[in-house]
C-alpha cells in the first residue's frame, strides 16, 4: 500500500513538473495580422532579443512625454486586453510601453524564467536609446512584478511600481500546493524577495487589503526587507484584479507620477 502511495506521489511530482506551464501562464494568442485599435495614439513595435524570438509591444504616446513607463502585465490574456490600462498613466504625461511575454499575443519563443528576465532587460536597454534612465519607470502587475523589481535591482530607473506583487512566486505556489516539494519542482521562482533588497530606486507597492490570490502580507514582507526604499500603499477593500476601480488607486498613481 505504501509503495502505491509513494509511486502515485512521484507520478504527481513528475506531472506537475511537465505541465506546470499550462497552469502558470494563460496566454491569449493573436494572429500575426491582428490589428490593434485604441482611442489614443500608439505604435506597434517588435523586438528581437535573440534569433527565432520576436516580442510584440504597444507604445502609447503623448506629446512631450515626461518619460516612459515600462509595464509588465499579469499571467493572462495579451496586450490587446491590457492596453486599456495605458490611459491610467498617459493621462499624467508618460509614454507607456507594454510588451507581451513569449507565447502571448503575437510574441514568439519558448518561455523560461532566465529567458523572460533577459527579454525584460533587452527591452529596457532598447528604451534607454530613446529616454534618459532618470525618466524611466518600471511597473509590474501581479506576475509582472517580478520582472519589474529585477530591472530595478539591475538598473537605475526613476521609480519602480509594483501592483499586487508576490514575495516570491515560490511562496505563491506553496500556498496552493503545500503537499508538493515546490522548491524542486517549480521552474519559475521569481525571487522578488532577493531582488528588492538591492533596488536602485524608490519602489512603491500598491496592494488591496482583500486580495485573496496574493494576500497583502506578501507586500508587507517585501517592504520589511528594504523599508528605506519601499513605500507600501494599502487600497482598503481592494482585491487582486480590481485596484483600478478604486479612486484611491488613481490618486496614488497621480501623486507618484507627478512627483
Amino acid at each position: 500500500m505504501v509503495y502505491y502511495i509513494l509511486a502515485g506521489y512521484i507520478v504527481l511530482i513528475v506531472l506537475a513538473f511537465v505541465i506546470q506551464d499550462r497552469f502558470i501562464w494563460k496566454p491569449e494568442k493573436l494572429h500575426p495580422d491582428f490589428t490593434f485599435r485604441y482611442d489614443q495614439p500608439f505604435e506597434e513595435l517588435f523586438f528581437d532579443p535573440e534569433p527565432g524570438v520576436r516580442l510584440n509591444g504597444l507604445h502609447f504616446k503623448v506629446p512631450e512625454p515626461r518619460g516612459l513607463l515600462l509595464y509588465f502585465h499579469g499571467n493572462t490574456r495579451s496586450i490587446k486586453g491590457w492596453g486599456k490600462y495605458a490611459r491610467d498613466y498617459t493621462r499624467h504625461g508618460y509614454d507607456v510601453l507594454m510588451v507581451d511575454y513569449r507565447g502571448f499575443g503575437k510574441s514568439t519563443g519558448k518561455r523560461s524564467e532566465p529567458q523572460l528576465l533577459k527579454d525584460a532587460q533587452f527591452v529596457y536597454d532598447v528604451q534607454l536609446e530613446k529616454y534618459p534612465e532618470s525618466h524611466m519607470l518600471v511597473y509590474g502587475r501581479s506576475m509582472g512584478s517580478g520582472f519589474a523589481v529585477k530591472l530595478a535591482c539591475d538598473n537605475r530607473p526613476r521609480y519602480c511600481i509594483l501592483h499586487a506583487p508576490y514575495y516570491s512566486f515560490t511562496r505563491v505556489v506553496k500556498r496552493f500546493l503545500p503537499i508538493l516539494p515546490v522548491t524542486w519542482v517549480l521552474r519559475y521562482h521569481l525571487r522578488a524577495d532577493q531582488w528588492i533588497r538591492k533596488v536602485n530606486c524608490h519602489t512603491y507597492i500598491l496592494h488591496g487589503t482583500k486580495d485573496r490570490l496574493i494576500p497583502i502580507r506578501h507586500s508587507e514582507a517585501l517592504r520589511a526587507l528594504n523599508p528605506a526604499k519601499v513605500t507600501l500603499i494599502r487600497i482598503q477593500g481592494g482585491g487582486h484584479n480590481n485596484l483600478p476601480s478604486f479612486p484611491e488607486y488613481h490618486t496614488f498613481i497621480r501623486d507618484i507620477l507627478q512627483e
